[in-house]
């Protein structure tokens, strides 16, 4: 593993690296986007990628696959049927089988793995070792786990048990693509899946032959040793020159995207110790907290390896204290907005900034609604039930934006899982509705993941907003525990999206919920490798004992090194500092990024 302070020229993106992460479980269709945006950067970034995950049930059929070969309507077995770009026939993917998409720039024909010469980037790949490397290195895993005899079978890739048998059964597929040197897709290997879906396909199109599984052999194996192995032998195969990892929480059942409540209650109240620690049968985690947080939110952060908390009472560093100005452009931003019964984000989340940003004449306008369908721990919006959206709001926020003669105007939106498009359409209707009142007016847009559905992000990209703005809010670890309606590789994804379409594209982190250095510089380098051009990071603030503790006040000479490291990643513009909120400076972020990419400093700012 890297670290933060020894080795700062590896977590700036030097090249000839390897950037690790365990996902959890992800669709079929986040994966791919994330994919497609890694692979567009690699070139720039110099430093490859593995992704390692589970996908829910999908079917996927390869270029050359015959859709015969999918035996069931799809949706009768709870499973999703998905055109791949990748080579070879359909194949299955499902919870308890580990796939592997490494994203590496490939040497051309005749290469050697450790390879770190800038000049073979864009030669022609040697795709046939590329995958012999692949499937010695699967080889090899599960020799390591303990399962002996598997190899290649004449004439079928992928790894076999008892190949060139006539009990020949295959327990992992390879199907890769190749584009302009660097790889896509990758490899999938049985650990203990549903068995009973193999069925429902011809696998990979060969119907002589089954399909089989580590624990089908015998062999029972958990999925983080499984991964854990695999990274190994990928490791020792590709020899990356340093190599950094970063999970998302393991857990028994993996149930990222899982209900969550705050709870409506006060908490329950013990001992007053502010500290998790094990229950006395060592099977779950018991919250000791003097100041009535969820037991429910503080085990998913003793989860995560977060066991102490600021308690709700300390004392703030002199820096966390915020200065109000109640001027008169407060006071005229604050009746425009009651005028026109509107609500803003500054208010609703409580924002440190509020009385600074309003002076100036600006807020972030929050539309559909003023309740969300999500509680994140860190958040103070609303979260009782929704109520049904206001046709005419979009036309208010535009008179709004006329009114205060904004130039840049910030438009979020709650999370609204309730909606077939999650609330899409509503916002790009007020994106064209400020266009149509004030078409000068540049535009944020600040949206949910709107459940990763391609379809409705789609209506958002196509109203164009100035920028595009979605936070990945915490680092890896943390995401279950901060806001576990959401996933690290969603937002990842949805942000990969943006910039595939051709949007300025922002996101946000917020700090002090139990993060370490090394964890936020790893995800700056993974906001760089999906081509974001702004970030912002701020401090946690905890609005209510109900929310989440604050685990630690970063310093703002931290906050400034954050805003280094992720300008060395190549980001165009990182709005670092303990108050900073997501549309904090928005306009001026939004300016600098412009420039910076004008000027062509986001590419010589990545190192290599």
């Amino acid at each position: 593993m890297l670290s933060y302070s020894s080795a700062p020229e590896a977590l700036r993106g030097l090249g000839g690296g390897l950037r690790t992460r365990w996902l959890g479980t992800v669709p079929y269709q986040d994966a791919w986007a994330l994919q497609r945006g890694l692979h567009a950067e690699l070139a720039e970034t110099g430093v490859d990628r593995l992704l390692l995950l589970e996908h829910t049930h999908t079917f996927t059929l390869g270029r050359n696959a015959n859709p015969d070969h999918v035996l069931v309507d799809p949706l009768d077995v709870r499973a999703e049927l998905v055109a791949s770009d990748r080579g070879g026939d359909v194949t299955y993917h499902g919870p308890g089988q580990l796939v592997a998409y490494p994203i590496l720039q490939l040497p051309p024909k005749g290469w050697r793995p450790g390879h770190s010469d800038p000049q073979l980037i864009g030669t022609l790949a040697d795709t046939q070792a590329y995958i012999s490397m692949l499937e010695q290195i699967l080889i090899q895993t599960i020799a390591d786990l303990g399962l002996v005899g598997a190899g290649r079978h004449d004439g079928c890739p992928g790894v076999w048990i008892e190949p060139n048998t006539d009990r020949a059964r295959k327990i992992a597929a390879i199907g890769v693509r190749i584009e302009h040197g660097r790889s896509l897709h990758g490899i999938a290997l049985n650990v203990s899946p549903d068995m009973e879906y193999f069925s429902h396909i011809v696998p990979c199109g060969i119907a002589d032959f089954g399909v089989t599984s580590l624990a089908n052999e015998g062999q029972e194996v958990s999925m983080h040793e499984a991964v854990d192995a695999f990274v190994a032998r990928f490791e020792q195969h590709w020899q990356p020159e340093w190599n950094e990892r970063s999970d998302v929480v393991w857990r028994q059942t993996d149930t990222d995207l899982a209900p969550f409540s705050r709870g409506a209650g006060p908490g329950e109240l013990t001992d007053g110790s502010n500290r998790l620690r094990p229950s006395a049968q060592g099977q779950s985690w018991q919250a000791q907290s003097v100041d009535g947080t969820s037991v429910r939110l503080l085990g998913r952060l003793a989860e995560a390896g977060v066991m102490e908390g600021i308690a709700l009472g300390d004392r703030k560093p002199d820096w966390m204290r915020a200065k109000l100005k109640l001027g008169s452009e407060v006071l005229k931003v604050k009746q425009t907005i009651r005028d026109l019964d509107l609500v803003t984000v500054c208010e609703e989340a409580g924002c440190p900034n509020l009385t600074e940003c309003w002076a100036e004449g600006t807020a972030t306008f929050m539309v559909c609604g003023e309740r969300c369908t999500r509680a994140c721990g860190f958040c103070l919006v609303d979260t009782r039930h929704p109520e049904a959206l206001d046709a005419h709001e979009p036309e208010r926020v535009a008179q709004a934006v006329d009114r205060m003669g904004l130039e840049f105007a910030v438009i979020t939106m709650v999370a609204r899982d309730d909606l077939a498009d999650g609330g899409a359409q509503h916002v790009a209707d007020t994106i064209a509705a400020i266009r149509q009142t004030r078409p000068a007016t540049q535009i944020e847009a600040l949206i949910s993941d709107c459940k990763g559905d391609p379809a409705s992000l789609q209506l958002i990209f196509d109203a164009a907003p100035n920028v595009l703005n979605h936070n990945i809010e915490t680092v890896a670890r943390l995401q279950r525990a901060v806001r576990p309606s959401a996933s690290y590789a969603r937002s990842l994804a949805v942000l990969s999206r943006s910039v595939a379409a051709g949007l300025q594209t922002k996101s946000g982190l917020v700090l002090g919920m139990g993060e370490d250095a090394d964890e936020v510089a790893a995800t700056l380098a993974d906001l760089a490798a999906v081509g974001v051009s702004i970030v912002t990071i701020g401090q946690y603030l905890r609005p209510t004992s109900h929310h989440l503790p604050v685990a630690r006040w970063w310093t703002p000479a931290e906050f400034d090194e954050f805003k280094l490291i992720g300008e060395g990643f190549g980001i165009a513009h990182v709005e670092s500092s303990p108050f900073t909120r997501s549309s904090y400076h928005a306009k001026s972020s939004a300016a600098a990024a412009e420039q910076t990419a004008t000027s062509g400093q986001s590419v010589m700012g990545r190192q290599h």
